[in-house]
């Protein structure tokens, strides 16, 4: 995700990379990131967390990681895109305090698709919610095989967007055995990790007689990074506030 923000900011007018960040283990520390993106020397060298000249911070990495550049996010006064999932609820509470003082967008995914498809799942849930033979809604993800978390923050946010439209629900992380009958008030989740799949999500509404799938699937990563960039110049100059993309698409 670095190498594309880097090659795809480096290619908008409107913005200029002026900073990439790397652990402080990583093996191309020093290198200059657009050689590593592929797109030549931009005078930009990876380095660690310490740069204080973004007017916006982009974070794609790991919990521990993304709390940490939030945290120096906050020491400059600086807005923050968060694209990172997985945190725990401390580190939750923690990016949900920061945003009192610094402007903050954080979702699950960066993808304008997904973030459509998310208030289409929201809009149907709200429409079937009250079905007499009700509705049984399972979630399909598909990422690659790095993945470290499961299910996926997307996923797990499309489950939080049915809740929110049709009521509480018991979460079902795939099936085996006998479990039985299916309970009337659960989703399930099923999470697939094969090869480089970028990410898939497949929301499904099974009704007796018709079922609706809502499907959105990335071919490549840079939907996450144009994503992320729209949001970087939608949060420029932001008050203090903890945002989504439901903000930055207006929907």
């Amino acid at each position: 995700m670095g190498q594309r923000l880097t090659a795809l900011a480096s290619a908008d007018a409107k913005l200029e990379v002026v900073a990439a960040l790397e652990s402080a283990t990583h093996p191309a520390l020093g290198q200059d990131a657009g050689e590593c993106a592929g797109i030549g020397n931009i005078g930009v060298p990876l380095s660690v967390i310490g740069e204080s000249a973004a007017d916006v911070v982009i974070d794609f990495s790991v919990p521990d990681a993304a709390v940490a550049v939030v945290a120096h996010c906050l020491e400059f006064g600086k807005p923050v895109v968060i694209a990172t999932t997985g945190f725990d609820q401390a580190q939750e509470k923690y990016l949900r305090d920061t945003a009192h003082q610094i402007p903050v967008v954080w979702a699950p995914s960066m993808s304008p698709a997904v973030n459509l498809v998310m208030k289409l799942t929201s809009i149907t849930g709200h429409v079937l919610k009250d079905l007499p033979t009700g509705v049984d809604v399972e979630i399909i993800e598909r990422h690659h095989r790095y993945k470290e978390d499961a299910p996926s923050g997307t996923a797990l946010r499309f489950g939080e967007i049915v809740a929110a439209a049709m009521g509480p629900c018991e979460d079902t992380h795939g099936r085996a055995g006998r479990p039985g009958p299916r309970r009337r008030d659960e989703i399930g989740y099923h999470a697939i990790r094969t090869g480089d799949n970028p990410g898939e999500h497949t929301i499904v509404f099974g009704m007796l007689g018709e079922t609706i799938e809502l499907r959105v699937a990335a071919s490549n990563r840079d939907c996450y990074a144009q994503g992320a960039l729209l949001a970087a110049k939608w949060l420029a100059g932001k008050e203090p506030g903890l945002y989504d993309m439901n903000d930055v698409l207006g929907l």
